[in-house]
């Protein structure tokens, strides 16, 4: 019996040892009412008692170019019109050990206007390269030894009869022949600088 209560007092002991200092249950809690306090101290104390993830430093594999590493992330560098900030991500990419970028090559954004036309007249009328920007993520990528997974995507509204409001601003195109000619492109433009393709996002 007497083995019983000295252990019971040592738990207890080992538990308020545990709490750290505060004024009341409220302030270690952040509740107002008891039985929100109580499971708030409950859940404070297991989670300082159960076991910790292992965060020690590893060493980053040396991926040779082509082998699949492990880690990449998502990347939006079209949105961004500066290139010095999309080289300045592509480095912090690089420095956070990512080796890969999945980045959008919307097709609403290379093929504009109509079938076969990659000038972009929507802020300058006479136009600039609709592949300028691609090119230039495309070469960042290449200077900061990142592959790309190229994702290709979001038809242009002259793909469809219907307005986007009735089709879906997201909907596959009225032919997939044009689709594939703007695949075509894309590919045989970044031949040997591109390897990975996804088509579509989340089909």
């Amino acid at each position: 019996m007497w083995q019983k209560i000295v252990l019971t007092t040592a738990v207890c002991l080992l538990l308020i040892g545990l709490i750290p200092p505060a004024t009341n249950l409220s302030d270690l809690t952040g509740e107002d009412e008891l039985p929100a306090q109580l499971r708030g101290t409950m859940q404070w104390l297991y989670a300082s008692v159960r076991p910790q993830p292992n965060l020690a430093h590893t060493a980053v594999e040396n991926h040779g170019r082509g082998a699949v590493a492990a880690q990449g992330v998502n990347s939006f560098l079209e949105d961004e019109a500066l290139p010095e900030v999309r080289e300045q991500s592509l480095q912090y990419a690089y420095n956070a050990g990512f080796r890969f970028i999945r980045q959008q090559f919307r097709w609403e954004d290379i093929e504009i206007h109509g079938k076969g036309d990659f000038v972009d007249r929507r802020n300058i009328p006479e136009g600039v390269s609709a592949w300028e920007k691609y090119d230039n993520i495309v070469d960042l990528a290449e200077q900061n030894d990142i592959e790309i997974i190229a994702r290709l995507d979001k038809p242009p509204a002259w793909s469809r009869a219907l307005p986007p409001e009735e089709a879906g601003f997201f909907a596959p195109p009225d032919d997939f022949n044009d689709f594939g000619d703007f695949v075509t492109a894309v590919a045989e433009r970044y031949k040997g600088r591109i390897t990975y393709y996804q088509i579509w996002n989340e089909p």
